[in-house]
C-alpha cells in the first residue's frame, strides 16, 4: 500500500497537467482543433495527388472555404445569442427558406428594391413569433420552434408554388452574392460585419449582460430586476432577422429560391455554436468561438469533399465532430462546479 504523502507527491504532477491542459482548453478553445484539421486534410491531399502537390491549401481555396463558411456563420451568430439564454432555436433554415423566397417574388414584381427590406423584415417577423411565444407564454423553446420550422417550411413551399422561384436579373442584391470588394466577397464582409455587431453587442452593452445573466441564472436573473421576457423576445428576433439575411445571401448566390432553401442549416448553425465551446447550458460562450466552430464545420466539408467522400460520411464526421463538442461542453461543465 502505498504511502499517502507518496500519493500526494505523485498526484501533483497529474493534477497540474490536468490543469495546464483546462487552462489551454479555456483559453483557446477548439482552435488547435480548427489547425490540426486543417493540416491533417493539406497532408492528406498531398499524400494522395502522388506529386507532392495539394489543392486544399490554396489561396483559391482557402476563400473558396471562407465563402462557404459565410452564410452558416452568420445563421449561427444569431443561434449563439439563443443559446447563451439556455434555448435553441431550429427553425433558422425554415426563416432562410421564407425569406428567401418572398425576397426572389419581390424582386420579380414591379418594386425590386424593396427586395432586400423583405428579406430582412420577414425574418425579423419570425423571429419575433418564435420569441413571443418562448417569452410571454413561457412555451419551450425547443418545442415552439419544432413546430414553427415545420409551418415556416410549409409557408415557404406554398409561397414558391412548389417550384423554384428564378431571377437571374437581381441587381438590387446580386452584389451580396457574387460581388467583392478589396478582392474579397461581400458574402465574407457581411459575415463579418455580423460578427462585430454580435460581439459589440454581448461584451460592450448592459443587453449582453443581461442574456448571460439570463443563461447563467433564470430565477436570480428575474429576482435582480432584468426584464426576461423583452430580452427573450430580443435574442428570438436576432435569430430570425439574422436567418433572413442569410436568406438574402442565398437567394443571391444562386439566383433563386425554393420551399427546400436551407433545409438542415439549424443542424449546422447549433453545431458551429457548440463546436464553440458554448455551453448548452447557457450563459457561457462567445462569438469568437462560434467563428471558430464554423470554420471547423467548413474545412471538413471542404476538405471531405477535396479527399472524395460521399456527402454521408461527410454526415457521419460531423455528427461525431458534434458528440465531441458535447463531451467537452460536459467536461468543461465539471470543472467549473469543481
Amino acid at each position: 500500500m502505498a504511502h499517502p504523502t507518496s500519493l500526494h507527491n505523485n498526484d501533483a504532477p497529474a493534477r497540474s497537467s490536468s490543469t495546464a491542459s483546462q487552462w489551454l482548453l479555456h483559453r483557446l478553445g477548439m482552435l488547435p482543433v480548427l489547425v490540426v484539421l486543417y493540416l491533417l486534410f493539406y497532408a492528406l491531399t498531398i499524400y494522395l495527388s502522388g506529386d507532392g502537390s495539394s489543392n486544399f491549401a490554396t489561396a483559391e481555396n482557402t476563400m473558396n472555404i471562407l465563402r462557404q463558411v459565410a452564410i452558416n456563420l452568420v445563421l449561427a451568430a444569431g443561434m449563439t445569442f439563443v443559446i447563451l439564454t439556455a434555448g435553441i432555436d431550429l427553425s433558422v433554415g425554415s426563416v432562410l427558406a421564407v425569406s428567401a423566397v418572398l425576397g426572389m417574388q419581390v424582386s420579380l414584381s414591379a418594386a425590386p428594391g424593396w427586395s432586400i427590406p423583405m428579406f430582412i423584415v420577414s425574418g425579423l417577423l419570425m423571429g419575433m413569433v418564435n420569441g413571443a411565444m418562448v417569452a410571454f407564454l413561457n412555451i419551450n423553446a425547443f418545442v415552439v420552434t419544432l413546430g414553427t420550422m415545420t409551418a415556416f417550411r410549409g409557408a415557404a413551399y406554398l409561397l414558391a408554388d412548389g417550384t423554384t422561384v428564378l431571377n437571374n436579373d437581381i441587381p438590387s442584391f446580386e452584389w451580396i452574392g457574387n460581388g467583392d470588394f478589396l478582392h474579397v466577397p461581400w458574402l465574407i464582409w457581411v459575415a463579418v460585419a455580423v460578427v462585430l455587431l454580435s460581439w459589440v453587442i454581448l461584451r460592450k452593452t448592459v443587453l449582453g449582460m443581461h442574456i448571460y445573466a439570463i443563461g447563467g441564472n433564470l430565477q436570480a436573473a428575474r429576482l435582480t430586476g432584468i426584464r426576461v421576457g423583452l430580452v427573450l423576445l430580443f435574442v428570438y428576433s436576432i435569430s430570425g432577422l439574422f436567418s433572413g439575411l442569410a436568406g438574402a445571401m442565398s437567394a443571391s448566390r444562386l439566383y433563386g429560391a425554393n420551399g427546400n432553401w436551407g433545409s438542415g442549416y439549424e443542424l449546422d448553425a447549433i453545431a458551429a455554436v457548440v463546436l464553440g465551446g458554448t455551453s448548452l447550458m447557457g450563459g457561457v460562450g462567445t462569438i469568437w468561438g462560434t467563428v471558430v466552430g464554423a470554420l471547423i464545420i467548413g474545412v471538413m466539408n471542404n476538405g471531405l469533399t477535396i479527399l472524395g467522400l460521399s456527402s454521408f460520411w461527410q454526415y457521419v464526421a460531423k455528427g461525431a465532430v458534434i458528440v465531441l463538442a458535447v463531451i467537452l461542453d460536459k467536461w468543461r461543465q465539471k470543472d467549473a462546479t469543481q
